[in-house]
């Protein structure tokens, strides 16, 4: 993520604190305020342009985000890494103004403008204060229609992103999600880092960055969300003023649904350090898929609960195996994911392994108790309000919203979801759970298993005392 940073360091003007202490407050607003009680508008420009508004008149600040489909599966080949790298360079500079000048801009009236790329999508925003809407929507249409992608500011980035992959590729974490989706998705974008690697990004051109922007950046691919001190009379104006001029259709590659490569079960990454970083993942539901919620209420009590999850309680609690471990959904475009992982000592690696087959097969099998299905939706229904913690986290919601498809309701009838959840649904979502099938990736030096894959665990059942 390429958020803008503070380049000297230095703490922000007397503005930039009244945003902070403006955001605080509009933070503590939206915790006593129920999600329930927000009101979603839908707002078309004249050009036609869409976008969806929270509208909140209690605070001096609007917070801006926006998506365009495509992040980094529309890297072109031996290009990896272009969606990321323009994520850091819009802005750095756009129209007749050069990088410097332009965040002395964003410093001097409090803005913030940043960018982040994702594998399905790039997203943006702008958090600033009422009384400098005008500068800040004026800059960021200039980055979306007008970016510089200079040279030497390209140079700079570049140099930014050689850190960042050179620190991946010692984090025994990132090494392990690489090789992963590496060999999961073998021949899709999806295997491709998003930061690309060292020798694709030193490929990349400034003409490069422009010509993703080019073909990615139109107004038939893009969702928009605002929160907070603008109405909608204003908004449908402002919205030309920022994204009327892209282009009206995208230029965008189709991308095919993804193949799982499962052989080998189990790989191996030797680096030397006392303990073992474990990734496990198998096919999960996509985000509109009818069992979808019924998996993600199934995963909050595998292991998506922290201390209150299943798997936490076998191999942490019970065992002493390892400090954490965890799992989640991830929902892409082209293909649904269950993630798992789990960090313990060289020694415990096989296991750690059994117990959390052990504990999945049994899931699989039996499915969770009632109470602990009522449990799950007790705490997903009652923690779903902190999410809404500030003007841009409100935002980032309401344009997944979007993104995802959900519903300009979904916000409302939300818990109602969760809560319609049957046993025999949870069950039914249990299904898919095939832990013998799982691809398992492992960074250390296991003690016992080879680079051929762990040791076959016993199909026995856990007990549930």
């Amino acid at each position: 993520m390429f958020w803008r940073r503070n380049r000297d360091g230095e703490s922000r003007s007397a503005q930039r604190a009244a945003s902070l202490a403006a955001s605080s407050l509009f933070t503590l607003f939206f915790l006593i305020a129920p999600a329930q009680a927000m009101q979603i508008q839908k707002v078309v420009s004249p050009k036609g342009v869409e976008a969806w508004l929270v509208e909140d008149h209690t605070l001096p600040l609007i917070a801006m985000q926006f998506g365009f489909k495509g992040g980094s599966s529309q890297d072109p080949a031996n290009k990896e890494g272009l969606a990321y790298f323009v994520s850091g360079t819009l802005d750095e500079g756009a129209g007749d103004i050069r990088s410097q000048e332009f965040q002395e801009l964003l410093e001097g009236q409090a803005i913030e403008i940043g960018f982040e790329a994702s594998r399905d999508v790039l997203t943006g925003g702008v958090k600033t204060l009422t009384k400098n809407k005008d500068e800040a929507f004026r800059l960021l249409g200039l980055v979306l229609s007008q970016p510089r992608m200079d040279q030497d500011a390209v140079d700079r980035v570049r140099e930014q992103i050689f850190t960042l992959i050179k620190t991946d590729n010692e984090d025994p974490d990132q090494v392990a999600s690489s090789a992963w989706f590496a060999q999961v998705f073998a021949g899709h974008p999806y295997a491709v880092p998003t930061k690309g690697d060292a020798t694709t990004v030193a490929s990349i051109t400034p003409e490069d960055l422009k010509g993703y922007v080019k073909r990615n950046f139109a107004r038939d691919n893009l969702y928009v969300s605002v929160v907070g001190d603008i109405d909608a009379a204003e908004l449908a104006q402002r919205l030309d003023g920022i994204f009327g001029a892209l282009p009206a259709k995208a230029e965008l590659k189709p991308i095919p649904e993804a193949v799982w490569h499962t052989e080998p079960r189990s790989k191996i990454i030797p680096m030397a350090m006392p303990q073992s970083v474990v990734m496990f993942g198998q096919p999960g539901p996509k985000r509109k898929d009818e069992d979808f919620m019924a998996a993600y209420i199934l995963n909050y009590i595998i292991g998506g609960g922290g201390f209150a999850s299943l798997l936490m309680e076998e191999v942490r609690e019970k065992r002493g195996l390892a400090y954490s471990v965890y799992t989640y959904l991830y929902p892409l475009e082209r293909a649904g994911i269950l993630l798992g992982g789990v960090a313990t000592e060289n020694k415990s690696v096989g296991e750690s392994l059994e117990v959390i087959k052990k504990t999945l097969n049994r899931i699989a099998t039996d499915g969770p108790t009632q109470a602990e299905l009522d449990d799950a939706k007790r705490y997903l229904t009652g923690s779903y309000a902190l999410r809404f913690s500030s003007s841009q986290s409100i935002a980032q919601i309401v344009l997944w919203q979007q993104i995802e498809d959900l519903g300009i309701d979904y916000i409302d009838k939300r818990n109602a979801l969760v809560e319609a959840v049957t046993m025999a649904d949870i069950k039914r979502a249990a299904k898919i759970i095939k832990p013998d099938d799982m691809v398992i990736t492992i960074v250390g030096q296991p003690e016992g298993l080879t680079s051929t894959g762990e040791k076959p665990a016993a199909p026995a059942s856990l007990p549930r005392g």
